[in-house]
């Protein structure tokens, strides 16, 4: 049978690829494998396109984006592949065709996925999602000593993995509130660069602070006295007039309240950095803590319930999953959608971020934690499983005693508490309004 000419049109940057060990050939080599392992071993950093004939295989790795639109020309279906909505409106306009762009007519690669596409033209098939991660779930003993030792060699071993891969001399900075994501990835960088031999004055500590306020300075500070670091400190001021909610929608292309709120105070972070470190280019944060741990307030969300978090696969990290019908086609779900508030906002301050706890081995290990056994249907319990895992893995792992404060979201400890309300009102309508009139203005 004689298909109508295809074209594929890839706007992922070549250098923004992050590769451990290989060439972005022999990861593209690998996507086009059948066996779902070869996929798996691609390491770092990566958004990658692959095609052999008809077929195109896409794939990314849970930290960043990875987006696509199948347009139509006379001459047969035309993929355009990018990691912003924005990117393939302006190729729309760029061809002619910007008619045919809506932001929900682009689709999101589901993470930890491969997703094939077959293009053959009008009508194009669905596309097929491939798993390539499955780890086992709940195969760890209900010991936390146990489950804490595993937790941290994972953590630990991807931190000393991504180090060996930077440039020696290269200054790293942790955004950093003192809470147990952060404060893990500091302590373990910190260990990492003594065991290889480095100094740790390359090594700091940011944490932000508005109209000199908010929490996590107070406990940034605690942090790092308790746990001998106070040298690795720097906090960062801004006004609240850096805080700008509406900027945030345009820069993540999204409009969840909370990760439109995260984005704001990151994008304030980041654009600090930048102004007092023009040549920075390295962050290591913690994100993906909270999603492994599944530390969040299940009473926020009606959606959920405790059998829900513990039963169901990676559901912090992937969201219902694409075999469900509460799955977003256009945004994917849980971390798979909002690893945008923490990529989009360091692509557009030029930096470029780490984090150990998106990683498949870290990943893997938490799947293994017996949740439900360990918390028995108790809210109180599954809340308080993550700062009893890491300190006890950090006791057993690098020697450190581990300071373990409350919870506290980063918009939230970045700001006075009294001063929320106002910084952030929860208004997702109001943010669903400034996505639709910045898309309306590239149609």
């Amino acid at each position: 049978m004689q298909y109508p000419i295809a074209r594929v049109i890839e706007l992922v940057r070549p250098e923004s690829q992050h590769l451990w060990g290989m060439d972005e050939s022999e990861a593209r080599r690998r996507l086009l494998s059948a066996d779902p392992s070869d996929v798996l071993a691609i390491d770092g950093s990566f958004a990658l396109v692959a095609r052999d004939g008809e077929r195109v295989l896409l794939a990314r790795s849970l930290d960043r984006p990875l987006r696509y639109f199948l347009a139509k020309a006379a001459d047969g279906p035309v993929l355009i592949v990018a990691e912003r909505i924005d990117e393939i409106a302006a190729e729309l306009a760029r061809l002619g065709w910007g008619d045919q762009f809506h932001p929900s007519y682009t689709r999101m690669v589901p993470a930890h996925h491969v997703t094939t596409l077959r293009l053959v033209g009008c009508p194009d098939p669905n596309p097929v999602h491939r798993r390539f991660f499955d780890p086992p779930r709940g195969t760890l003993p209900n010991d936390l000593d146990v489950i804490g030792e595993r937790y941290v060699s994972a953590l630990y071993g991807e931190v000393r993995r991504w180090l060996a891969q930077q440039e020696p001399e290269a200054p790293i900075g942790v955004p950093f509130s003192g809470g147990i994501d952060s404060g893990s990835v500091l302590l373990a960088l910190n260990r990492a660069l003594l065991d290889a031999g480095q100094s740790p004055a390359r090594l700091k500590a940011f944490t932000l602070s508005v109209d000199g306020g908010g929490d996590d300075a107070r406990q940034a500070r605690e942090f790092l006295t308790r746990t001998g670091l106070e040298m690795l400190g720097e906090t960062v001021d801004v006004p609240s007039s850096a805080l700008d909610p509406l900027r945030a929608v345009g820069v993540i292309e999204d409009y969840k309240p909370l990760d439109v709120e995260c984005a704001a105070v990151n994008l304030a972070l980041l654009g600090a950095l930048r102004e007092r470190y023009p040549d920075w280019r390295l962050l290591v944060d913690g994100d993906g803590g909270d999603e492994n741990l599944k530390d969040y307030p299940i009473e926020e969300n009606s959606e959920l319930t405790i059998r829900s978090v513990v039963n169901n696969r990676m559901l912090y990290q992937e969201g219902w999953g694409v075999e469900s019908i509460k799955h977003s086609l256009t945004y994917s779900g849980g971390y798979s959608r909002g690893c945008v508030r923490g990529y989009a906002c360091a692509q557009a301050h030029g930096f470029i971020t780490f984090s150990p706890y998106t990683r498949p081995s870290v990943i893997a290990v938490a799947e293994a934690i017996p949740f439900a056994a360990l918390t028995a249907g108790s809210h109180e319990r599954l809340y308080a499983l993550k700062g009893e895992i890491v300190s006890r893995g950090m006791r057993t792992v690098l020697g450190v005693e581990m300071p373990v404060f409350p919870k506290r979201r980063f918009q939230h400890g970045a700001v006075e508490s009294e001063q929320v309300p106002r910084l952030f009102p929860r208004n997702e309508a109001r943010y669903r309004r400034r996505f639709e009139a910045l898309h309306a203005a590239m149609a």
